[in-house]
């Protein structure tokens, strides 16, 4: 999508949906966007991410402009930042606030337990304490779930699949966050059957994660597994071309790793999930509770492919995982 498109898109002047104008009458209501792990508002998949929510909205009656306001922050992988921007926003007071990543969620819960919060693209808000559980989460957030720790096994059985001569991994993890180590359990526990050892590479900052990839590549028959986190994702060129660097077949957790010039990404559609969060963020501004919406988990997973970093790695895909792909970069 290009620039100007989104703009007029966001900007929501060209319809005005009647209904939910004598509705509301004329009152404007306010949803603030927090994006942990995103670099800037111009970068093509917050754009499009964003745009999905805002389609989904006007299909329920919300058009930016007319009866909503909606206010944009990015933390680009900045942990002061994003304290900066959490406190600012629940300050503001808005109706909701929609977050992206586990990262930017913990410290809004710190700022505000009034403020309706909706979450996208976070592992385990149970186990870190954002909800009491998935079917009653309690408190003032709810949302959507990146992905079941299981999916975690699937990561390395797909690296054996489309390179069967790896016998080590490195695991490319967050290690300050609770996900970061359920995801490292999970893959450390199927190591053993697909015959791969398994050890942590942390991603606090670029010259740990330069070093970490670099001693790794020093031993042959190496893999990389990319952990779902914000630090993850906001390091992905750094990590996709030390990837390509090291000759090192890399699975990945999204698919931005891979439009990025990653391998092989499988994980949620989390496109998908911004598009069902805005039905949330409808309910809530019709006056439901955060409290008494369920925790919602995926409902649509994608298998994304580059064979041109394929190619360059000098891997050819079996036909059966081609097969499975739901996206070919070519």
């Amino acid at each position: 999508m290009r620039r100007r498109e989104f703009i007029a898109l966001v900007g929501g002047a060209a319809v005005c949906p009647l209904v939910a104008h004598a509705q509301q009458g004329e009152r404007i209501r306010r949803v603030a966007i927090l994006s942990s792990a995103t670099t800037d508002a111009g970068d093509p998949e917050w754009q499009a991410n964003i745009a999905a929510f805002v389609q989904a909205l006007q299909q329920l009656g919300w058009t930016e402009g007319h009866n909503l306001r909606i206010d944009h922050r990015v933390g680009a992988g900045n942990t002061e930042r994003i304290r900066k921007h959490a406190a600012e926003l629940a300050a503001s007071a808005p109706d909701v606030i929609l977050t992206v990543g586990a990262t930017s969620l913990g410290p809004l819960l710190q700022a505000t337990r009034s403020v309706p919060v909706m979450f996208v693209n976070v592992a385990d808000p149970v186990g870190a304490g954002y909800a009491e559980s998935l079917a009653r989460p309690g408190g003032n957030a709810t949302g959507f779930m990146a992905f079941e720790y299981s999916l975690s096994a699937k990561w390395l059985e797909l690296l054996k699949q489309i390179a069967p001569e790896v016998t080590r991994a490195g695991i490319l993890r967050d290690a300050a966050i609770t996900s970061g180590t359920g995801q490292f359990a999970v893959i450390q526990s199927v190591a053993p059957s697909v015959g791969i050892d398994v050890s942590p590479i942390n991603v606090r900052d670029t010259s740990e994660i330069e070093r970490g990839v670099a001693a790794f590549a020093r031993l042959a028959n190496g893999g990389l597994i990319v952990t779902a986190s914000a630090a993850t994702a906001f390091h992905r060129d750094l990590i996709v071309a030390l990837a390509a660097r090291y000759k090192l077949p890399a699975v990945y957790s999204r698919r931005l790793y891979v439009t990025s010039g990653g391998l092989i990404s499988y994980g949620s559609d989390i496109r998908d999930q911004f598009r069902r969060a805005a039905v949330y963020v409808d309910r809530i501004l019709k006056g439901e509770k955060p409290a008494d919406l369920p925790v919602q988990v995926p409902t649509k997973y994608e298998l994304v492919i580059n064979l041109k970093t394929a190619k360059a790695l000098g891997l050819i895909i079996p036909a059966s995982v081609l097969a499975r792909a739901d996206e070919v970069i070519e």
